[in-house]
């Protein structure tokens, strides 16, 4: 009896106002309110099924003893048996040490350079060698890799090359060095070939991240007597640390896929157990052979392997720094 005396105290519009609407009726009250963001999107997520959602389809291949002529229905089902042939063959598993190796590399270098460079640019207070050095720094990016492994091969040459020529002029070297012909040497030539072409691109959003950090910070580290390396250490790195986290994240779930360009261009006979990474792996046995169906298994791995690793350091992230991208 008490409680239906104070439920009918309350004012009608107070009993409306704290019902929850259902989910359905928040949704649609979103759609009507944000309806032209809606309909901006919608190209977006048509190219995102097209182009992302639908060729998965395709992926029905890595279980199937796969035939052009034949149709969908008249395929050849064999289950797994592309899967154990794949772990069992041994240039798969060289192709797999080969671009895991050539990624981690990849990945602590394509992190250290850019940081680094992008707080030493910062630091620059003289505008027009910044400017120039920004520009001189975005140049080989926009070089195509053909253009690149030119630049690079011709610099690491035997004959007259560049690199060769310094090390004989200061003596360290008694005798040229075949860079390109020696396998021990192929990755770390692809990473630094990398470095070289990407830092400068690659520091642009730590450069963003950089100006986003409020200058009184710095002010007030000056202040307290805080030097500029000091500054950099509590105020520079702690700023940028989401964005590095971010990046870090995304690039440890593409670990597999660095493509095989650079390996493709630079490499050469003598080196191959050294340049075949898992790309040119399935290019070579799966498209070259016309072996679709165990080409497609070589991407499938990729890509399920991919997830495991977006997923894990997303959650490591999550669990240490409680900042993540999922």
């Amino acid at each position: 009896m008490k409680a239906d005396t104070v439920t009918s105290q309350i004012p009608p519009d107070t009993r409306t106002r704290n019902k929850k609407p259902a989910s359905g009726g928040r949704f649609w009250r979103s759609f009507k309110n944000q309806k032209y963001l809606w309909m901006m999107s919608i190209p977006f997520v048509i190219w995102a099924f097209v182009f992302s959602y639908l060729p998965l389809w395709g992926w029905t291949m890595a279980f199937q003893k796969y035939k052009p002529a034949r149709g969908f229905f008249e395929q050849e089902w064999v289950g797994f048996e592309h899967f154990k042939t794949l772990f069992s063959d041994s240039q798969f598993l060289l192709a797999l040490r080969n671009t895991l190796a050539m990624s981690g590399m990849g990945l602590v270098a394509g992190f250290i350079f850019p940081i680094t460079f992008a707080i030493l640019l910062n630091e620059v207070r003289l505008g027009f060698f910044k400017r120039f050095a920004q520009t001189v720094s975005y140049l080989p990016h926009f070089v195509s890799w053909v253009v690149a492994a030119g630049i690079v091969t011709k610099m690491l040459s035997g004959e007259n090359g560049l690199v060769n020529d310094i090390l004989l002029g200061i003596g360290f070297i008694d005798a040229p060095i075949q860079f390109m012909a020696q396998g021990h040497l192929f990755w770390g030539i692809v990473t630094l070939s990398d470095v070289w072409k990407e830092t400068g691109w690659n520091a642009i959003i730590y450069l963003a991240a950089i100006a986003g950090i409020g200058p009184e910070l710095y002010e007030a580290a000056r202040v307290d007597g805080a030097s500029r390396l000091r500054q950099v250490w509590h105020i520079t790195l702690p700023g940028i640390r989401p964005t590095i986290t971010v990046l870090l994240i995304m690039s440890v779930g593409n670990l597999l896929n660095i493509g095989f360009e650079k390996q493709f261009l630079l490499g050469n006979n003598l080196v191959t157990d050294y340049s075949q990474v898992l790309d040119l792996y399935s290019l070579k046995y799966g498209l070259g052979m016309a072996r679709y169906s165990y080409g497609t298994a070589i991407n499938i791995f990729n890509s399920v392997i991919s997830v495991i690793l977006l997923f894990t350091i997303n959650g490591i992230f999550k669990r240490t720094t409680k900042e993540s991208l999922l």
